[in-house]
């Protein structure tokens, strides 16, 4: 190949995705999308890219390569019926968390207010908000960092949530308690140890958002002691913790009747309570 056609290959779809091939093919053809602005079906018919998005694209993969998530590298991620956009102020949300929203769906029909503990982007709440526009959805967190994700996601999307700093329901009303429809929470469950054994992305995303502290059950358990004052007569609260935990953070839920529910691999991960 001579020089010139080496440059213009360099500049081609073909020739970046030969360039990252240390990357997964599904990886570098996102990374390229995201570069571009491009689908996959229109990336694939693109001829010579412009400079621009060449360099876009040689800048992502090598921050890829360097571990950061593919997610913040591509800036949204669909949860349920939306799209969110993702940074590192808050967690990716994960497709065992969309679980819990539909879990959540299946069991609560017509809910007219609806609690997102720990809300981080904002996913679960917007899809709330999204499911029953009726419903007044509010939403909490300790990290102002993800709350104005989250207000951003919203404003985005056109839906109504109530953002609120705080920690766990201290930020609520006083006059919501008793008249919770929904608890939805996926809330920080690693202890301090476990930290280190987990996928080396995790290391990109906010410590205060996965690790709960040394037990790692600590923010479940403070969940669960509190959940039953807050739940309005049959309200329901679906919270997602580790499978590790789920049988002990089951006991931890007072004046409710809990149970645990599998996540799609048969895993124990959520803990399923229904007020009396």
């Amino acid at each position: 190949m001579t020089k010139a056609a080496a440059a213009l290959a360099a500049d081609t779809v073909g020739g970046l995705l030969t360039e990252a091939s240390d990357l997964p093919r599904h990886e570098a053809e996102r990374l390229l999308m995201a570069a571009t602005g491009l689908d996959r079906a229109r990336l694939l018919l693109a001829g010579p890219l412009p400079s621009d998005q060449v360099r876009r694209f040689a800048s992502l993969a090598g921050r890829r390569r360097a571990g950061e998530p593919l997610q913040y590298l591509e800036g949204t991620v669909d949860f349920g019926p939306i799209t969110v956009r993702v940074d590192p102020r808050a967690l990716i949300p994960r497709p065992e968390t969309e679980r819990l929203w539909q879990l959540a769906t299946e069991l609560v029909t017509s809910p007219q207010v609806v609690v997102d503990l720990c809300t981080g982007s904002g996913n679960l709440a917007l899809a709330c908000a999204h499911r029953w526009p009726g419903a007044r959805v509010l939403a909490t967190d300790t990290s102002a960092g993800a709350l104005s994700l989250a207000r951003e996601n919203a404003a985005t999307l056109g839906l109504a949530v109530e953002n609120r700093e705080g920690d766990l329901f201290a930020p609520l009303p006083p006059d919501l308690a008793g008249r919770v429809d929904l608890v939805v929470a996926n809330p920080p469950y690693l202890a301090g140890a476990e930290l280190a054994a987990v996928a080396g992305e995790l290391h990109h995303e906010p410590l205060e958002a996965l690790v709960a502290g040394p037990d790692g059950i600590e923010v479940v358990a403070r969940i669960g002691a509190e959940v039953g004052r807050w739940l309005a007569p049959g309200g329901v609260a679906v919270v997602e913790v580790s499978a590790g935990h789920a049988v002990r953070a089951r006991s931890l839920f007072a004046g409710v009747d809990a149970g645990v529910q599998p996540d799609l691999t048969g895993r124990p991960r959520y803990v399923v309570a229904v007020a009396g």
